[in-house]
């Protein structure tokens, strides 16, 4: 990859484990936690978009107690574990990889962000309780703009406050719909594909893919 200013992260999914709140809990939901935790996280990412396309914003914390309800209607989970299972989700745990990823780059020299669907303060306290606040250099919020990825002025955000070229970013995302959204706008995107997972059909396939974060090093 040549000519990469900047790199910017995807947080839910990539850098954060989203099934980790509920794997935290798999011995008060039993085997279903991981079906509940990706049926979960399935509601959470539709109701963004149908909201973008209804043009009925709600951010991405509200979104995502609204998903949880569905979800543990679903699954029959007790109701009474609703708030801690929000909280958990407030504090997901960071995939292995992550902060050693992160100082090597940052010892690079790179622009490093985050550029994601969750609000502000989720993000600020997801980065604090990891111990990876010294890292970014900015946490870009798509409240800023009021609409959901993938639209395009999601994905503007990075580009107008480093005032570079589009496809001088470097953009990963565990995502499909993500990697394509940033890969359409512009973005050399990268995927991070650490279950094997199949490709979406969305006009747009990254010439990188890598199963771990750490594998980014030998690419930039």
């Amino acid at each position: 990859m040549k000519n990469v200013k900047a790199i910017i992260f995807d947080a839910y999914g990539t850098l954060f484990d989203v099934n980790s709140a509920a794997e935290k809990c798999k011995d008060k939901i039993g085997d279903k936690w991981e079906p509940f935790a990706n049926f979960w996280r399935t509601t959470q990412l539709e109701y963004t978009w149908l909201r973008s396309l209804m043009g009925r914003h709600k951010d991405f914390w509200q979104i995502t107690e609204d998903s949880l309800d569905k979800s543990m209607k679903a699954f029959n989970i007790d109701s009474s574990m609703k708030n801690e299972l929000l909280n958990l989700y407030k504090i997901l745990s960071p995939y292995k990889e992550v902060s050693e990823t992160l100082k090597a780059l940052k010892e690079k020299k790179f622009k490093l962000a985050i550029l994601s669907n969750g609000t502000p303060s989720l993000l600020n306290e997801l980065v604090k309780s990891n111990n990876l606040n010294n890292l970014f250099d900015d946490i870009f919020s798509i409240e800023e703009v009021g609409i959901y990825k993938p639209d395009s002025k999601v994905y503007d955000m990075p580009v107008k406050k480093y005032k570079i070229k589009k496809d001088e970013i470097a953009f990963l995302s565990a995502n499909t719909w993500d990697v394509s959204g940033g890969g359409n706008y512009g973005y050399q995107a990268i995927w991070v594909n650490r279950n094997n997972n199949i490709f979406d059909n969305l006009d747009y396939k990254p010439t990188n893919e890598i199963k771990s974060l750490n594998e980014l090093t030998n690419l930039i």
